[in-house]
């Protein structure tokens, strides 16, 4: 087994910090190793920022070491305060099964849990069972508050205020390592740059406790140029899920992304050969926006399919242009196969029938009923700011919805300059 997979993960910028960087490459050649990420299930989808420790999984899947994807059902009743100013919203346990299920139905879209490949685990089959004055007894005392009050993600908070609930966080993850090691053989725990602490604290205690040396590995937390938290658009967060971002809003992200994020975009999200990634992050002018349809291409291929993901690409260029179609930029992504000659492309799609259209209908409901706005007042803003549109043309007011809008049965509304929905008339 080559530890080869570490040098790229390293050479793509996917690791941030390591405990024992030279340890960790030797283990991982001397035989296939257990390694895990958690996913605390805070929401029924993952969102971008989670495709960091996603596609790590499946670097390491394909290098032949088996993933263990911890769902936090235990910790999250407790709330992780990393990266948070507040307490979280404490969940019901219902919602946290809810949430639980669906993370578990994207997770299988990336990793091939046949086999015994990959594992998928509940921290509360252990979590929950414990008993608090013999786990404090047992667990607990190998932890100094002075060395946990000085982790980042504690640090941050007791300027705000911190927890109780919270501050037992960072032993909870610590136990879940050491419940790993012990019953599953797993030595690597990896996560995002805010786990280190969490992290460090868990090979502290399998070292106290099991006199094994375990290994840590954190990816780097992307931001944006303006230090804004990436996967953030002024819609909200961009999700896995295509009930909360489209196919289409999915793909445009990736492509409206800043010129100068292209090259660490590529080589976080694609599995491109770096080669080749170097030498398309080297381009200028009207090939720039050839790069960024092929990253966004193949972000939306991995979470979507191809399928889907041609879909939004021919949608695209119909509906907001594209790169110079005579320019011929050398690749070796699917899109390079895909013609986009005499293209029938899809928009959100609303049916309507005739006695659904009412004289009571105005656009300012029909924004509101396609979902490109959540509220009458933030449809009649748009209308005031020149950003609503009916069929190209600027809506100035609010009016009823008349048969003579539909050309062919059919009409397109559009909110600011990349969010349409097309309405059909049954």
């Amino acid at each position: 087994m080559s530890c080869m997979v570490y040098k790229e993960l390293e050479e793509r910028g996917l690791v941030y910090q390591s405990t024992n960087a030279e340890g960790l490459q030797k283990l991982l050649q001397e035989a296939p190793q257990t390694f895990y990420i958690g996913f605390d299930p805070t929401a029924d989808s993952l969102h971008v920022g989670s495709l960091i420790p996603i596609i790590v999984m499946m670097h390491l899947q394909k290098a032949g070491h088996r993933p263990i994807a911890i769902l936090g059902g235990g910790t999250a009743m407790v709330g992780d305060p990393s990266g948070k100013t507040e307490l979280r919203q404490m969940l019901t346990p219902e919602k946290i099964v809810e949430n639980g299920e669906g993370i578990a139905g994207q997770l299988a879209r990336f990793l091939d849990f046949s086999d015994d490949r990959c594992r998928l685990i509940n921290n509360a089959d252990w979590l929950s069972a414990l008993k608090y004055v013999d786990f404090l007894r047992e667990i607990g005392r190998h932890f100094s508050v002075n060395r946990m009050i000085t982790a980042e993600s504690y640090k941050q908070r007791l300027e705000t205020g911190l927890s109780f609930i919270e501050f037992n966080y960072m032993i909870l993850q610590a136990y879940d390592f050491h419940v790993l090691c012990k019953e599953q053989q797993c030595r690597i725990q990896m996560g995002g740059q805010d786990q280190w602490g969490n992290i460090v604290a868990g090979i502290d205690l399998i070292r106290r406790t099991q006199s094994v040396e375990a290994y840590g590995v954190t990816f780097p937390l992307l931001t944006t140029s303006n230090g804004e938290k990436f996967g953030k658009t002024a819609a909200g967060a961009v999700w896995l899920s295509t009930e909360r971002t489209s196919v289409l809003d999915f793909y445009q992200f990736w492509r409206n992304c800043e010129d100068s994020e292209i090259k660490r975009l590529l080589s976080f999200f694609t599995f491109l050969p770096m080669s080749e990634i170097t030498r398309l992050s080297a381009l200028q002018d009207q090939a720039v926006n050839r790069v960024k349809e092929i990253l966004a291409y193949e972000v939306t291929a991995l979470v979507h399919g191809h399928a889907s993901a041609t879909t939004a690409y021919k949608t695209a260029i119909s509906r907001f242009g594209s790169a110079d179609p005579e320019l011929k930029i050398e690749t070796s992504s699917a899109i390079r196969n895909i013609s986009l000659a005499q293209t029938e492309v899809e928009l959100p799609t609303l049916e309507l029938k005739h006695d659904q259209l009412n004289a009571d209908m105005t656009l300012v409901d029909l924004f509101i009923l396609t979902g490109l706005s959540k509220s009458k007042g933030q449809t009649r803003r748009l209308i005031e700011q020149g950003g609503a549109y009916l069929n190209e043309q600027r809506i100035n007011a609010d009016r009823q919805l008349e048969l003579t809008d539909f050309s062919q049965e059919k009409l397109i509304i559009r909110a600011g300059k990349k969010r349409f929905h097309q309405i059909l008339l049954k």
